[in-house]
C-alpha cells in the first residue's frame, strides 16, 4: 500500500502547515565531486517523495508499517516548530529519506521517522514496542539521548550520551546509519542556529561523526559533513577558499578536456568498457592540504584527479598497465587497495602519473562493485548476512570493530575514558602488517608491537616481553610500517606495566592495560587513595571518617559503587581527592551536623598536609620517575597522573618543573620513610683518560663499594683522549651514592664523575 499525497496528511490531528510541509519540498542532496558546497536550500521534506523512494524497493505490508510510523509520528510533533520555523515533522521524514537512499529496510525507516519521540515528546519505549515491536523501539531507544540524568558536566553528559549510541551500535549497525542520517540533516539546516551553537555543533561533528563516518566506508557523508563542518568552524576561510575554487575551475577546463579525451581512447582502444569522471577535491581537502603540507592553493589546485569504474576486477589492472603506457607514472606514488584494502573495506587501485604540460594526475582505478561500498560502505550491504548467508570481508572487518567497542566497554570505567578510546581508534590512517602465518592485520598509523599483541588478544598482550619484526628481536615500543611481519614473545609472568600507556596506540590495548592496572593492583590504589582523601578532608578541618549517610549520598552522586572503589579511583589519578573534598564540604554545608570537624585543629588550619611515605616497597601504583630517578635523600614531590596512579619526582627535576606549572593541582608532597626495604636505581656518568683497563678498574670499585650495575654504555668514538662512561647502579640512599663517588673519584685515569639527572 503506497503513501499517496492525500495519504500523506491523515493522522490524528491534521492541520495546516503539516499539508503545506507535504507539498512544497526539495530533494535531499548528495554532495558530489563538482560542487563540494554545502547544500543551500534543503527545504522541507516531503511525504510524497519519500514513499516513492520507499515503493522502489519495499513490499506494500511494509509501506503499511511506514505508513503507520510516520502518522504517530505526526501526531506526536504536532505544533512542533524547528528553529527555521518548519513543521518539526519534516526533519524525521527528512532524515528517512537518507536512510532511503541507502535502501535500509522498514524497520530502520521507522525508526528514523521516530527517532525523536522518547528524547523531545516523552514517549516510553514500551509504548513503541507495542505499536511498532520490540527492534524498532531498540533502534529508538539507541537513538535516543539520556536527558532524564543529571550529570556532572556538559561533557560528561556529551560522552555518556555517545557510549550509549556507539554500544546500540555495535549491536546493530542500522543505529548510527540513521544517526548519521540525523546529523546530515542537521548541518544541512544549521544556519538558523547561533553562532557559538554552530561552532559547538560542527566541531563535536569533526570529532566523532566524521570518523566515524570514515570508519564506516560512508564516503558521501563524510566529504559532505566535513564540508559542512568546515564551513561553520571557519567560515571566513571556507567562503574564501569556496570563491577561488570557482574561479580556478574555468582556467582548468581545457587540461581535463584534454586529460579525458586521451584517457577514452586510449581505453577504448584496449576494449575496456570504463567510464572516467573528472574528480576534484573537497574545500575542506584542499584546506588540510594547504595547512599540513604547507602548500600555496595553487601548488594543491595544480594536481588533476580522475576516477575510472571499469566492468570487471581484471581490467582494473589492465586499465592501470594502459594509463601507465600513457603517461610516466611518478615513482613511490603507487598504492594497491585491491589486494589489501583499507580498514572500511574500500577498494581502489591509485596511482600518480605526469599528464600533459607536466601536471601531476591522480586516478582512482575501480570496478562498479567497489565504487558502490566506496561511496555507501557498510550501507552498502547493511545486513550482517548476505545472499549466501555469510559475511562480506567488509561485513567481517565492519562486524570485528564494533566488537571491539563491546570488549573496550566491559574493561573501562567511565564514558569519557571509553570515548577517548573509540576516538584512538577512529583515526583513518592505517598501516598493513602480517602475522607469521601471512594474515593481514590493520592497525592505525604510529601502532606499535604491543598495539599488535592487543590486537591478537588481550592475554598475548598482558603477558608480552619482547617481539619480532621481520625476524629481528625489537622492543615492544617500536613502531610497525606497512609490511612488517611481526611476532610477539610472550611469558607467562609478565605482566602490564603503566610506562605501556605512553606509548600503545589503540584503544583497546589502552583499555585492556588500564583494566588490568586497576583490577590487579585495587587494593594499593585503594590505600593510596584512602590516605590522599584523608589528608584533603583534613586540609578542609574535616574529619576523615565519613559517616555512613553522608557516603550513600556522595556515591549516589559520584557515580561510584562503594567508597573502596572511590579511593581506587582517586589513586589511580582518575579523580582529584582535593575535588572529591570539597564536594565533601558542600554536602557538609547542607547538613552541618553530617560531618564532625577534625580533631587537628592547627594542622587544618594553616593548610599543612602530611606528606605521603614512601617506603619502596609499593607496587605499580607508585612509581619513582625515570627522568630524575629520585633516591633516598633526594627531596620529592608527587605528581597524581590519570590511571597510572602516583609518579614520585625529585623536587629540582626540570620535566616536573614544567609539568606542575601546567596542573598544580595534581601534585602532593612525598617523603622518604624510615625504614626502606630495597635499592634504587641511579645514573652516573665517570670522564676518563681513554687508557687500558680504566673501564675494569672503575666497574670493579662500584662492585668493592657494593652497588650493582644494572647498565653500561660508553662512547662510540674509541679515538679520543678522553671518553665517558655511563652506569646505571643500584644503591640504598645519597649517602651510600656520596661514598661510590669518592671511590672512583680516587681511580688513576679518572677525570670527574658525577650524577645524571634528567
Amino acid at each position: 500500500m503506497n503513501l499517496t499525497p492525500a495519504d500523506s496528511t491523515l493522522s490524528a490531528a491534521p492541520d495546516k502547515k503539516r499539508a503545506a510541509s507535504d507539498r512544497s519540498s526539495s530533494k535531499t542532496r548528495k554532495s558530489t565531486a563538482s560542487d563540494p558546497a554545502p547544500a543551500p536550500n534543503v527545504g522541507v521534506a516531503s511525504v510524497t517523495q519519500l514513499t516513492a523512494r520507499l515503493a522502489e524497493y519495499l513490499t506494500p505490508s511494509e509501506l503499511k508499517k511506514v505508513k503507520e510510523a510516520y502518522r504517530f509520528s505526526d501526531e506526536k510533533h504536532l505544533g512542533q516548530m524547528r528553529k527555521s520555523g518548519e513543521p518539526y515533522i519534516s526533519h524525521p521524514i527528512a532524515v528517512a529519506e537518507i536512510c532511503a537512499d541507502w535502501k535500509l529496510d522498514a524497520q530502520a525507516i521507522m525508526a528514523a521517522l521516530l527517532h525523536d519521540l522518547m528524547e523531545d515528546q516523552d514517549v516510553k519505549k514500551d509504548e513503541l514496542i507495542e505499536r511498532f515491536g520490540a527492534p524498532v523501539a531498540a533502534l529508538v531507544d539507541g537513538l535516543s539521548k539520556l536527558e532524564k540524568i543529571e550529570f556532572q558536566s556538559q561533557i560528561e553528559a556529551q560522552a555518556e550520551n555517545f557510549r550509549k549510541m556507539l554500544l546500540a551500535m555495535a549491536r546493530d549497525v542500522r543505529v548510527i546509519l540513521i544517526k548519521l542520517a540525523d546529523r546530515l540533516h542537521n548541518m544541512r539546516t544549521l544556519g538558523v542556529m547561533a553562532i557559538e551553537k554552530k561552532r559547538r555543533i560542527a566541531r563535536e561533528t569533526m570529532e566523532v561523526y566524521v570518523p566515524i563516518a570514515h570508519r564506516l566506508g560512508l564516503n558521501n557523508i563524510y566529504r559532505e559533513l566535513q564540508d559542512l563542518a568546515f564551513s561553520h568552524i571557519y567560515p571566513v576561510r571556507y567562503k574564501t577558499l569556496a570563491k577561488a575554487v570557482k574561479a580556478a575551475r574555468g582556467n582548468r577546463r581545457e587540461v581535463v578536456s584534454k586529460i579525458l579525451e586521451s584517457v577514452n581512447s586510449t581505453l577504448a582502444a584496449t576494449g575496456i568498457q570504463a567510464q572516467v569522471y573528472g574528480r576534484e577535491k573537497t574545500l575542506f581537502g584542499i584546506y588540510r592540504k594547504m595547512r599540513n603540507k604547507h602548500l600555496s592553493f595553487s601548488q594543491v589546485l595544480d594536481v588533476y584527479g580522475f576516477r575510472i569504474v571499469v566492468d570487471s576486477f581484471a581490467n582494473s589492472y589492465v586499465a592501470l598497465g594502459t594509463l601507465h603506457a600513457l603517461y610516466k607514472p611518478m615513482p613511490g606514488k603507487f598504492k594497491d587497495y585491491i589486494a589489501i584494502p583499507k580498514l572500511n573495506g574500500y577498494q581502489s587501485l591509485h596511482t600518480t602519473l605526469i599528464g600533459p604540460y607536466g601536471t601531476p594526475v591522480e586516478f582512482q582505478i575501480r570496478t562498479e562493485d567497489m565504487h558502490r561500498v566506496a561511496e555507501s560502505g557498510v550501507a552498502a550491504h547493511w545486513l550482517y548476512k548476505n545472499e549466501e548467508g555469510s559475511l562480506t570481508d567488509l561485513q567481517q572487518r565492519t562486524h570485528a570493530w564494533l566488537q571491539s567497542l563491546l570488549d573496550i566497554q566491559k574493561q573501562t570505567g567511565d564514558s569519557a575514558e571509553f570515548l577517548e578510546h573509540v576516538k584512538v581508534d577512529l583515526f583513518p590512517d592505517s598501516v598493513y602488517v602480517f602475522t607469521p602465518k601471512s594474515k593481514i592485520i590493520a592497525l592505525p598509523r604510529g601502532a606499535t608491537a604491543l598495539d599488535f599483541a592487543y590486537t591478537i588478544h588481550t592475554d598475548i598482550g598482558d603477558q608480552s616481553i619482547a617481539a619480532k619484526i621481520n625476524h629481528e628481536h625489537a622492543p615492544l615500543r617500536t613502531e610497525l610500517r606497512n609490511g612488517d611481519i611481526v611476532e610477539i614473545v610472550v611469558s607467562p609472568t609478565s605482566r602490564p606495566s603503566p610506562t605501556w600507556l605512553a606509548f600503545v596506540r589503540t584503544g583497546k590495548a589502552r583499555s585492556a592495560i588500564r583494566h588490568h592496572l586497576r583490577t590487579i593492583n585495587l587494593p594499593e590504589s585503594i590505600e593510596l587513595g584512602h590516605h590522599l582523601l584523608a589528608q584533603a578532608l583534613i586540609a578542609l578541618n574535616l574529619d576523615p571518617a565519613i559517616p555512613a549517610p553522608l557516603a550513600e549520598k556522595l556515591l549516589n552522586e559520584s557515580s561510584a559503587k562503594s567508597l573502596d572503589e572511590l579511593y581506587a579511583d582517586i589513586g589511580v589519578g582518575k579523580r582529584m581527592a582535593a575535588l572529591v573534598a570539597r564536594h565533601i564540604f558542600g554536602l557538609v554545608e547542607s547538613e552541618p551536623t553530617a560531618v564532625p570537624p577534625a580533631n587537628n585543629q592547627s594542622q587544618a588550619i594553616s593548610g599543612k598536609l602530611d606528606p605521603v611515605i614512601i617506603y619502596g616497597s609499593e607496587g605499580v601504583d607508585v612509581q619513582l620517575a625515570p627522568c630524575c630517578q629520585p633516591i633516598p635523600g633526594d627531596s620529592m614531590i608527587g605528581h597524581l597522573k590519570r590511571d597510572q596512579g602516583l609518579t614520585v619526582h625529585a623536587v629540582d627535576c626540570d620535566i616536573a618543573k614544567r609539568q606542575r606549572a601546567k596542573e598544580p593541582e595534581r601534585w602532593i608532597d612525598v617523603m622518604w620513610g624510615a625504614e626502606l626495604n630495597r635499592r634504587f636505581d641511579c645514573r652516573i656518568q665517570v670522564l676518563v683518560h681513554n687508557e687500558k683497563g680504566v673501564l675494569a678498574r672503575v666497574a670493579a670499585e662500584i662492585g668493592e663499594s657494593d652497588a650493582n650495575i644494572i647498565y653500561v654504555g660508553m662512547d662510540d668514538d674509541k679515538d679520543r683522549l678522553m671518553m665517558q662512561l655511563r652506569f646505571t647502579i643500584q644503591i640504598e640512599d645519597r649517602i651510600h651514592l656520596a661514598r661510590l663517588m669518592r671511590n672512583v673519584r680516587s681511580i688513576p685515569g679518572v677525570a670527574r664523575i658525577f650524577r645524571e639527572r634528567g
